[in-house]
């Protein structure tokens, strides 16, 4: 029997198969749960619909985040579709190309709503639309990139601004959420090669250098990112919340970054 049997789990931000959304996805069927996925735009559609039909996914709805209507609105047909939910991944950023191309202090006044909107308020928003649906000992989840949020990580700009925002919700929703035994909490995932990632400048060069300063000395995948949120929104972790747990072979341990022993 597999550590999500019965639970019912809803994944919000599904782009493609390289999408750490897919890996939990992928991750959460495996070990039982109903899949229930939301996408945003009619763009991706063709790229969910049939990874949707892998997992045996009933319930696929677009959702455009920045608009409380639709969030509403796929609230309202997951409780009919599903009832009750357990668990729900929130796996949703952007930040404009010009907001990760050119220094932070360039950043414009709208580019720095965007990027907060859709990448942070929205965790807040889903969480608030979806509170009335969730189980007591439910679980809420966010990916967040912690090297780039609580230190600096080149080119990221807004978007690690927007990371720190989303990891201090996690903290505030934990509290929130904690007298009803639901959960709140961060993955930190690694450098891996998804649509988002491959919008930040010099991204080829962090991936390597990632592998290469790591305690592990290897990077991470997106079945790595799934079997972390598997634990994450299981009963084992029924009593960790407020964390941000990081998926990415130690490299947010390293100070000082050399080249490892035995090179």
């Amino acid at each position: 029997m597999g550590l999500l049997e019965g639970k019912n789990a809803l994944v919000f931000g599904l782009a493609n198969d390289k999408s750490i959304a897919w890996g939990i996805t992928q991750a959460f069927k495996r070990e039982g749960a109903n899949i229930g996925i939301s996408y945003a735009g009619e763009m991706l559609e063709r790229r969910v619909k049939p990874l949707a039909e892998k997992v045996d996914c009933k319930w696929v709805e677009e959702c455009d985040v920045t608009k409380d209507d639709q969030i509403a609105a796929a609230a309202e047909s997951a409780a009919k579709h599903f009832g009750k939910i357990d668990i729900l991944v929130h796996s949703i950023a952007f930040a404009g190309r010009d907001e990760l191309s050119k220094p932070y202090h360039q950043t414009s006044r709208d580019g720095f709503k965007n990027a907060l909107d859709i990448s942070v308020f929205s965790f807040v928003a889903l969480t608030n639309a979806f509170l009335p649906v969730m189980n007591e000992g439910g679980s809420i989840m966010c990916l967040t990139y912690g090297s780039g949020a609580v230190k600096v990580a080149p080119h990221y700009n807004v978007m690690g601004v927007a990371k720190a925002a989303l990891e201090s919700s996690t903290r505030y929703l934990a509290y929130d959420l904690g007298p009803k035994k639901i959960r709140v909490n961060a993955i930190s995932a690694g450098a891996i090669r998804t649509l988002a990632a491959a919008g930040v400048g010099g991204f080829r060069d962090m991936y390597k250098h990632f592998a290469d300063m790591s305690p592990m000395q290897e990077n991470v995948t997106i079945d790595d990112v799934g079997d972390a949120a598997v634990f994450l929104a299981s009963d084992l972790s029924k009593r960790i919340t407020g964390e941000i747990l990081y998926v990415d072979s130690g490299f947010n341990i390293m100070g000082v970054q050399m080249g490892m022993k035995g090179e």
